[in-house]
């Protein structure tokens, strides 16, 4: 099971870190049956994250028809509208994830989405940024609270659950879900002992139920 995770200028540095070292603690539990690296669109290079200049290396370019998994983090930032405060828009975080529309990010995104063997995980605005990309229509999907809204309107289907499970994508909604949405990726592709030993490991406890478009529609609570 091998996991690339995009970074991009302004990433969020948790989004990415937190399922990095889930992963990474599941490439240990299974003797090497698990394997995580930092990849970008341009190739290897420095990437500066949105949170204090935290600057992390992508040691490769994304290969979107590799088979696994691809995961993409949101950006870090202030939250707001661009003007808001004249001249100091580059730390919002929808000019960040905007300024990831134009690399070739969305392009990779949409070659790695249409192949058979690649499955895409998002964290928080990852999810966000993919619909801005116009590639998550019909499909069910989380990001962070605020931006709930942006999904519906781009023509998903927002899910407000901290994990969505929709097949060959699966979203975590606020900063802290990557380290839920690792663990079930590792539960998913290698097992629950696994997972549950990796669990242990960083003394956390997945939170909530992870949503599938199965079973029977609850009635009104």
């Amino acid at each position: 099971m091998h996991v690339q995770i995009v970074l991009f200028d302004g990433f969020d540095p948790l989004d990415v870190v937190a399922p990095f070292e889930v992963l990474h603690g599941g490439r240990t539990a299974t003797g090497g049956a698990v394997s995580v690296e930092l990849v970008c669109a341009e190739g290897p290079r420095e990437v500066v994250g949105g949170t204090g200049g935290l600057t992390l290396r992508a040691s490769a370019a994304l290969d979107p028809e590799r088979p696994g998994w691809v995961l993409v983090p949101g950006a870090s930032g202030r939250v707001g509208e661009p003007g808001a405060e004249p001249g100091d828009a580059d730390d919002l975080v929808p000019v960040r994830l905007g300024r990831a529309l134009t690399t070739r990010l969305p392009e990779l995104m949409r070659t790695a989405m249409a192949h058979p063997e690649v499955k895409v995980a998002t964290v928080c605005g990852g999810s966000a940024l993919l619909a801005m990309a116009g590639l998550l229509e019909g499909r069910h999907a989380t990001t962070h609270h605020l931006g709930m809204d942006l999904l519906d309107a781009t023509g998903a289907h927002a899910v407000r659950a901290r994990v969505v499970d929709d097949g060959d994508l699966v979203s975590g909604a606020g900063v802290t879900s990557g380290l839920d949405l690792a663990l079930h990726l590792l539960d998913r592709g290698i097992g629950p002992r696994v997972a549950h030993a990796v669990e242990e490991l960083f003394a956390h406890e997945r939170r909530g139920i992870v949503w599938r478009a199965t079973g029977p529609r609850p009635a009104s609570l």
